[in-house]
This record gives structure tokens, C-alpha cells and sequence, in this order.
């Protein structure tokens, strides 16, 4: 969001390390949550501090890998706060312990561990039962569904990554999951 071109947000949190003085003076003092302790990241002080019954981030993926990769390590951390990252081409998020997801029979679905991970799955071309996954072993990328998947997991750590279109059909499953629909 550009401040410069005349765009203000809601609200900014974060502890401003990276923003000038100029922007900050543009956006009013009560739509300003400084949190100045520097354990977290500005993405996980928003996930922290916004009460909602899901979280959609957007500008998190791309600009700078190492951002991305602390964007997916704070999903993974705080996978009981129900959140997507939507970029252009896809969306992630923390998969709960149990995960249905209504999709059509060639829909793209990525699985990415970021811990050992063992799952049982149905609806997946290539199912992931009896597998352990874990990021310095197999992952699952580019599996499809052969329609509706169910995902059960040991523990917490999975990403999943759908095509962006996916979307309305992410949001049922993740708020089903969390018994918030």
C-alpha cells in the first residue's frame, strides 16, 4: 500500500524499523500499533495482535526470499490462528490436524513439512499415507486431487499450497477445520 500515491491503511502494525518518518507522519497516530520488541517479525505481530476468525495476508510472498520463508515459519508456529497467504499464483497455509478441502478431480496441491510430518490422506493422486514427510527429505509437492481430500496429520508443521483460484474452497475447509463454520 502506497502512502506516497495518496493510499493510507486501516491500521499498521508492526515495530517500524523499515518505515520512514515521512510515511508514519501520513498515517494518523491511533491507526498505529507500535510493538518495539524485535523476537518477532512486523507478519507475526500482526498474527499476534489481530483478532479474527481468519487472516488473509497479502504481499507476503516474493519481494525478498528469506521475508517468504519467515512468513511460512510463523504460519507453521501459529498453526491454531487460522491464516492464508494469496499471492498472484498461489495460496499457503498451516494445515490443522485435520483438513477437508472440496476440490475438483486435476486441482494442484502442494505439500511442504516444515518439521517430520506423518499424514494419511484420501482424494490425493499420490496418496500420503505411511509416509514421513520433512524439509530435508521427501516433500510433496505437485500432488493433485482426484476430488474432495481429506488430510490428517500427526502434528502441526504442513504447508499447503493450492492454486490462488482455490480460494473460497481454502477458506470453508480452514475455518471447518478450526470449528469456526
Amino acid at each position: 500500500m502506497a502512502v506516497s500515491e495518496g493510499l493510507s491503511p486501516d491500521f499498521v502494525i508492526g515495530d517500524f524499523d523499515s518505515v520512514t518518518a515521512e510515511t508514519l507522519s501520513a498515517i494518523p497516530a491511533e491507526r498505529q500499533m507500535r510493538i518495539a520488541e524485535q523476537e518477532t517479525t512486523d507478519f507475526e505481530k500482526c498474527l499476534l495482535s489481530v483478532r479474527a476468525p481468519l487472516i488473509l495476508g497479502l504481499g507476503f510472498t516474493g519481494a525478498r526470499a528469506d521475508h517468504t520463508l519467515s512468513v511460512m515459519n510463523a504460519l507453521v508456529r501459529h498453526a491454531g490462528k487460522p491464516c492464508i497467504i494469496l499471492d498472484e499464483t498461489d495460496l499457503i497455509f498451516a494445515a490443522p490436524p485435520r483438513l477437508r478441502l472440496d476440490l475438483a478431480a486435476g486441482t494442484r496441491l502442494s505439500l511442504f513439512p516444515m518439521a517430520a510430518i506423518e499424514g494419511r490422506s484420501s482424494g490425493l493422486r499420490w496418496p500420503i499415507d505411511g509416509l514421513v514427510l520433512s524439509p530435508d527429505g521427501r516433500i510433496g509437492t505437485s500432488n493433485e486431487a482426484t476430488g474432495a481430500v481429506d488430510l490428517a496429520f500427526a502434528r502441526t508443521g504442513m504447508l499447503v499450497v493450492l492454486p490462488a483460484d482455490q480460494l473460497d474452497r481454502a477458506v470453508t475447509g480452514l475455518l471447518s477445520a478450526h470449528g469456526l463454520r
